[in-house]
């Protein structure tokens, strides 16, 4: 599929929850992106900031590779087929380099945004 053909109301991100906490392990479904290179931008972010949360001080990529197995987050692009962006590909980078605040920052491509309180800060919730 291409970014020319988006499926009805966008494309869509499943959120993954891999500690098997919500039913599927589905977290949640972001809508509304208008090209699949914005929905796959939104994905690699979400887990590339997933894996940030996971790391600890001093923990050896091993280490964090397991944590993220554990406790993190995953991102597909549903029916996006060999053009959705797949966590699998970058996830040794991700784990062996620290990224910036600008690699983690899925908000500003949330098409929800203006729907999101901007004072709202997830981490202290």
């Amino acid at each position: 599929m291409s970014d020319l053909f988006a499926p009805d109301g966008g494309w869509r991100v499943r959120i993954l929850d891999l500690s098997g906490g919500a039913q599927d392990n589905i977290t949640e479904e972001v809508g509304g992106f208008d090209t699949l290179m914005h929905a796959n931008a939104f994905a690699r972010r979400y887990v590339r900031d997933s894996v940030e949360r996971c790391r600890v001080p001093g923990m050896s990529s091993k280490d964090l590779l397991e944590a993220w197995f554990a406790f993190g987050e995953d991102a597909v692009v549903i029916n996006a087929d060999e053009g959705g962006w797949k966590s699998a590909t970058e996830l040794g980078d991700f784990v062996d380099s620290r990224s910036s605040q600008e690699d983690r920052d899925w908000r500003s491509l949330d098409p929800r945004r203006d729907d999101i309180d901007p004072d709202f800060d997830e981490d202290d919730a």
